[in-house]
């Protein structure tokens, strides 16, 4: 790079470096709050990609995509427009963890994700790899590509996947070579390391495509799409489920483990030919095979690619044996005993960050400008890295226009939990979006997204006033559906409701709110009484929820209260805690490390107890 001639690409507020989840949405957030924005990828044809699962959403996921969507992002908006069936995961749950996922088209996801960045005014997009980060007086000036190209900017956010130096390994062929044949990025990594990121190695994995015409579907339990609630705000239905394309579940047996565990000595995971940190999460085959020996089967699931193409995507059968035992391995599964693999099945590592390096607006805490975004940050989905690149380019661009950082507190969202995780706890592995990780998690409902964060996005910009509109007419309508909810209800239906469900008599002047506080279903007293038929499901929902859960919710209300009371007590950012007399040396080091923004976040700090928090409070007394 210091031999190559540099010539102008042309200047701009902010370059995005990568094309996947995280990089559209942090360039749409960039350029729809008025920031002139250049997005470099690797290849014009992996925008919006999905080199693993064709699905957005899950468990805890379909949270995250719902908080994109109320904030202004755009993933919600695209899943439903390629969706192919819907589910509702944990619907025998309580509301708190239920779960909106969607089986996507992969092709037409990618295509319409590329639609929308292309007629994105302030919007450029260059096919290209970054080779370097120009700084100057510790803020960032441009990125240079490798031809020398050279984009002038004040913000740059690095969003590269799992491109990083990745390499592909599938039993002992190891290929230099990004996820699906794409190439990979080479050359940023020094760079990351020059300006003082730590830098290791994560790895994940995919499984095989099978040509769905040689799968044997009658063989196989079917798993037909619901009519829920869909992941936008601004849609209002999703199709009848007659309608979304099924899918198919079916189980590995007694000779697929066999297969595997002796041949472990040709497994990369197993052999040491892979030596990086894999998701616990979302684990290979052989690893469940032998994590979870007592085990007779596993679950697998057969989900259609796209409407255009007879490749079926095998969930939870992820591998890195060769081709050969993949082939034999496949075909013990009952219903693809004579499959025909399309694409094989391969681990991949790649180069990211430490986040503890990292500040909560996602700034790189030792060079002003230089965001990171997704797979970089050490995490792992599509939905957890959307999440981190809308905060991301909106952390830029509110810092372009002079405006006050957007961090979401624990209390106010998913996106919150998740980059609070990173950014105070860091990770060892990569993270996954979980809805046990989230404390106040009944309060962080699928449902009530939008009450919850589109203000926050009107104010800083991205919500457009038009969407806002939209917005506080639902709101009113909620309002309303909360009011009817406790208005007298006819009590010969109520008597029998309450009857039918065995519960004692009811008291005079029952309401519809006191029939859910028995336990009724919303959905059995709107059957009942004809009322709330237009209401859209996730409002009722949000109402309901509201009624039956009011006790508990009081509670959360509570300890969010006192929790916010910790956030607002800031910690200056140049303290000095090895002058803190009473701080344990391992909390020194920690708080010193981490340089956490206020009490909250250092009471959060493994290695920080609450003696050291004590300590803390008040030595800000004393400063006061």
């Amino acid at each position: 790079m210091d031999t190559m001639k540099h010539f102008s690409e042309g200047t701009y507020d902010a370059v995005v470096i990568g094309a996947g989840h995280a990089g559209c949405e942090a360039a749409l957030a960039l350029a729809r709050t008025g920031q002139k924005t250049v997005m470099l990828t690797l290849n014009l044809d992996s925008i919006g990609f999905m080199p693993c699962n064709p699905s957005i959403g899950g468990t805890a996921k379909g949270h995250l995509v719902r908080e994109i969507d109320a904030l202004g992002g755009e993933m919600g908006l695209n899943a439903d427009k390629t969706a192919l069936q819907y589910r509702m995961l944990n619907e025998g749950k309580g509301t708190a963890v239920q779960s909106l996922r969607a089986q996507t088209d992969k092709n037409a996801y990618h295509t319409e994700m590329k639609r929308v960045l292309e007629h994105t005014p302030n919007l450029r997009i260059v096919q290209g790899e970054a080779a370097d980060l120009l700084t100057e007086g510790g803020r960032v000036t441009g990125v240079v590509t490798s031809y020398g190209g050279v984009f002038s900017c004040r913000a740059a956010i690095i969003a590269t996947g799992v491109y990083l130096g990745a390499r592909t390994i599938t039993g002992d062929t190891v290929a230099e070579s990004g996820p699906n044949g794409f190439a990979r990025a080479t050359l940023l990594t020094e760079a990351l390391l020059r300006l003082g990121y730590s830098v290791r190695r994560f790895k994940t994995g995919t499984p095989a495509r099978l040509d769905g015409r040689t799968i044997d579907y009658a063989a196989l339990p079917v798993q037909p799409g619901e009519e829920v609630y869909p992941f936008s705000f601004l849609h209002t239905a999703v199709p009848p489920a007659e309608k979304q394309t099924p899918c198919y579940l079916t189980y590995t047996n007694a000779e697929t483990h066999r297969l595997i565990l002796e041949n472990l000595d040709r497994a990369p995971l197993y052999n040491g030919a892979i030596s990086s940190t894999g998701p616990r999460y979302c684990p290979s085959i052989e690893t469940k095979v032998v994590r979870f020996a007592d085990k007779e089967r596993h679950q697998l699931f057969l989900e259609p690619e796209g409407a255009d193409t007879t490749e079926v995507y095998v969930q939870g059968f992820s591998t890195s044996l060769p081709h050969d035992l993949q082939k034999a391995m496949y075909r013990t599964v009952k219903g693809l005993e004579h499959c025909e693999i399309v694409r094989y099945a391969y681990a991949i590592e790649y180069d990211c960050i430490d986040t503890l390096d990292v500040l909560p607006t996602l700034e790189f805490k030792k060079i002003e400008g230089i965001y990171t975004a997704g797979q970089i940050n050490g995490t792992s989905g599509y939905e957890e890295a959307a999440a981190q690149g809308l905060v991301a380019g909106l952390n830029a661009s509110l810092k372009l226009r002079g405006l006050p950082p957007l961090v979401l507190r624990r209390d106010e969202a998913y996106i919150g939990v998740l980059i609070d995780d990173l950014v105070t706890k860091g990770t060892d592995e990569p993270y996954r979006m979980m809805t046990s990780r989230a404390e106040y998690r009944l309060t962080l409902r699928q449902d009530n997204a939008d009450l919850r964060l589109t203000e926050i996005g009107y104010r800083c910009g991205l919500v457009t006033k038009a969407r806002y509109q939209t917005f506080l007419a639902r709101k009113k309508l909620r309002e309303e559906t909360a009011a009817l909810l406790q208005s007298r209800a006819d009590r010969k239906i109520a008597d029998r409701l309450v009857q039918e469900a065995g519960q004692p008599p009811l008291a005079a002047g029952v309401t519809y709110a006191d029939l859910i506080r028995r336990g009724i279903p919303l959905s059995r007293i709107q059957q009942a009484f004809s009322v709330l038929t237009d209401i859209p499901a996730d409002v009722r929902l949000s109402c309901e929820t509201e009624i039956r859960y009011e006790g508990y919710l009081k509670r959360s209300e509570e300890q969010m209260a006192k929790a916010k009371k910790m956030e607002e007590s800031p910690l200056p950012p140049d303290l000095d805690y090895a002058a803190i007399a009473g701080l344990r040396l391992e909390a020194r080091e920690k708080l010193a490390r981490i340089r956490p923004l206020n009490l909250g976040q250092a009471e959060r700090i493994s290695g920080v107890s609450p003696a050291d928090i004590a300590v803390l409070m008040v030595y800000l007394s004393m400063k006061k």
